[in-house]
């Protein structure tokens, strides 16, 4: 099985090293490719130093969906079996990653999601008004597709190869986490996700500022909707 993990990377000279050099010591298979989403600090230089890391240099900054989607892109050119998200900023824990990857492997999902909501944990948790958002996404989720995914947000996931073929050819560009999920289960995809734990980030900034969580969200919300109605609106035309 080839196994790739995308790390999407906008200044993360901070913790991108840390994280590749944790892959190299626990998960030395895995291969690794690191999409730099135009960062103006020193993240690629820090990249290049690792041999065996694969690099994408992004010409400008397009945001976490294009900087994703080429990273899914590059999976099915190069015939990957399952593709790991993977954030660049130090969040997530390589410990956890059999979680997320074994149910894949195993084929008892096409997507698994790392949650840091199922469970009561010391695990790292986003301010409150950013909770208040993460529950509606939950319930706006549960309303379009019956399914109320708890960690809308994560970027924390593995794919199976129907969905690296899938999201080659259409992903999400402004808000891809959620909308993505309705994709998926409006197309058929079987998603479940998982408990894993969760650190405050280990260098670098949030793309998102608390203050501006509220128009966030409901920006969120009517991308959500639309990528339920522009399937929808597919299954009426076959």
């Amino acid at each position: 099985m080839k196994i790739l993990v995308i790390i999407p990377a906008y200044n993360e000279a901070e913790s991108i090293g840390n994280v590749i050099s944790s892959f190299g010591q626990d998960r030395p298979e895995l291969d690794l490719l690191v999409v730099n989403d135009g960062s103006i600090d020193e993240t690629s230089d820090i990249v290049r130093k690792y041999e065996n890391v694969k690099l994408i240099e992004l010409p400008f900054n397009l945001g976490i969906g294009g900087c994703v989607h080429c990273g899914f892109i590059y999976a099915a050119a190069n015939n990957y079996d399952i593709a790991i998200q993977f954030d660049g900023d130090g969040q997530h824990l390589i410990s956890e990653i059999e979680k997320i990857l074994d149910p894949v492997l195993e084929g008892d999902v096409d997507c698994m999601i790392g949650s840091r909501f199922l469970q009561d944990h010391d695990s790292f948790r986003p301010a409150s008004i950013r909770m208040i958002g993460i529950r509606l996404l939950r319930a706006f989720s549960f309303l379009l597709i019956r399914q109320g995914i708890s960690d809308q947000t994560s970027g924390f996931r593995a794919y199976n190869k129907r969905c690296i073929e899938f999201f080659a050819e259409q992903y999400p560009d402004h808000y891809p986490e959620p909308e993505l999920i309705i994709m998926l289960g409006r197309h058929g995809f079987k998603i479940s996700e998982v408990f894993t734990q969760m650190r405050e980030r280990q260098g670098g900034v949030s793309s998102i500022p608390v203050w501006k969580g509220p128009y966030y969200i409901i920006r969120v919300l009517l991308a959500m909707l639309m990528a339920y109605l522009r399937t929808f609106n597919h299954s009426l035309n076959k």
